[in-house]
């Protein structure tokens, strides 16, 4: 067969053994670099609170559950970046989220998810509470349920003699920039849920909250029908992505 030196080993070398010190260290060298920046990270969350941390980082908080295995930074950052606001990433479409790289589709419905949670959190804190002291609560729910839908949408708070939330009803859902809205069909549902007050709220998708013409002729519309039946409409609010106005502020009803 040949030389008895020739066998298996002259072929396949053999690998020379690592000290074991030497293999821990190699192993810890290999530790991804984003587990102590994590770490770090919820440090600062649970001692200093939320507050301390820019939008990016509690961002990257919350991707850390959604993609456990990768640095969430950059894709925190790409977010931002096209969204411009934690709220306008929450609130952007799923479609639109996956655009952004590193967020997958599971990674976008689970951004819906949060969303959803929030919005029913802020609805909680209305609900069965006087309306007109809550007035800054109402605002945060109805920014976060409207303001960063890409159609228009006709949303009614049905209010009892308390000012107390009864019923909360999206009505009409329209296109980018119009939603046909039937006063009778408010009047109606009204009747309909005994209620006594009403506040109507649209967004604008364009970010603009300035009323129309439109938008105010048809809100005298519904105040007028409503006032022959009792019903006060309290106000009408327009939600933009970055601010509202209020019909009765402007002095438009």
């Amino acid at each position: 067969m040949g030389n008895t030196s020739d066998d298996e080993r002259g072929f396949f070398p053999q690998k020379p053994i690592q000290p074991l010190a030497k293999a821990k260290a190699k192993s810890s060298e290999e530790k991804p670099h984003y587990l102590g920046h994590r770490d770090r990270l919820r440090e600062r969350f649970a001692s200093a609170g939320p507050d301390a941390l820019p939008d990016y980082e509690l961002l990257e908080l919350l991707l850390f559950r959604l993609i456990p295995r990768a640095d969430t930074k950059p894709a925190a950052k790409a977010l931002l970046a096209r969204f411009g606001t934690l709220a306008e990433v929450l609130g952007a479409p799923l479609g639109l989220l996956q655009e952004v790289k590193g967020i997958g589709p599971a990674v976008a419905l689970d951004l819906k998810i949060v969303a959803a949670t929030a919005q029913r959190m802020a609805r909680g804190e209305v609900r069965g509470r006087e309306i007109l002291s809550s007035w800054t609560q109402l605002l945060d729910y109805c920014r976060s349920a409207m303001a960063f839908e890409e159609r228009e949408q006709f949303r009614i708070l049905f209010l009892d003699k308390k000012n107390a939330l009864i019923a909360d009803e999206v009505q009409q859902v329209g296109t980018v920039d119009h939603t046909p809205v039937y006063p009778r069909e408010v009047i109606k549902r009204a009747l309909d849920l005994s209620a006594t007050a009403i506040i109507l709220v649209h967004n604008h998708p364009s970010g603009d909250p300035t009323p129309s013409r439109a938008d105010i002729e048809m809100t005298k519309e519904i105040v007028d029908a409503a006032k022959r039946l009792g019903i006060a409409v309290h106000d009408h609010i327009i939600i933009g992505r970055k601010g509202h106005s209020s019909m009765k502020g402007l002095l438009l009803i």
